[in-house]
């Protein structure tokens, strides 16, 4: 079993959450939908200054579907290569 975590622009929430569910029907996950911070190239602080902000979806996938999960976050860092969709994974110990 694997802890997955997406954190990216909240303007990809929606297709990155369509295309899990329609590729892992049965998924289950949490969306904190307002997240600030800081990452390589820019802020998403919500401010005047940096106004634009990410959310963090997290899930626990079965070792068999993570590369379905895989498929979809990089299917849709392909669609929108500029908004900074980052993938993290850890496996459990079971």
């Amino acid at each position: 079993m694997y802890r997955a975590e997406i954190i990216a622009n909240q303007s990809v929430q929606e297709d990155i959450t369509e295309l899990l569910e329609q590729t892992v029907p049965d998924i289950l996950y949490t969306i904190v939908p307002l997240v600030h911070g800081r990452g390589k190239k820019d802020r998403k602080l919500g401010t005047t200054s940096w106004p634009e902000t990410n959310f963090l979806l997290f899930s626990y996938i079965e070792d068999r579907k993570i590369i379905l999960f895989k498929a979809v976050i990089e299917a849709v860092k392909n669609r929108f290569p500029n908004e900074g969709i980052k993938l993290f994974l850890l496996k459990s110990e079971e």
